[in-house]
């Protein structure tokens, strides 16, 4: 059975001091569902975002920090001698918000 992909999946994102939380998701496929946390650009976290609407990381070094939602696109199971995906990946389906501390 193939996935359809129909439509593009979009929530809107707002911060709250360092808690984001997210609206609903439109268009959504049902597939693993993340916020992607970076600190000055560099990846620190990516925990689960389907469960819980919210999400405060709780790192306090100082720096710039951008969190986006993101979902999974599954297209195949190929993969690289490494092990990362070939075609399937993590797409940005909300708008980045930011803060500093």
């Amino acid at each position: 059975m193939d996935q359809k992909y129909e439509g593009t999946p979009r929530a809107e994102i707002r911060l709250d001091g360092r808690r984001v939380t997210r609206g609903a998701v439109t268009n959504d496929w049902g597939l693993l569902l993340q916020w992607e946390v970076r600190h000055n650009g560099k990846v620190v976290a990516t925990p689960a975002a389907r469960a819980e609407a919210s999400y405060q990381h709780p790192a306090t070094a100082k720096g710039t920090y951008e969190i986006v939602l993101r979902m999974w696109k599954y297209v195949d199971y190929r993969k690289k001698p490494d092990g990362e995906f070939i075609a399937s990946k993590f797409v940005d389906v909300s708008n980045k918000v930011s803060y500093t501390i």
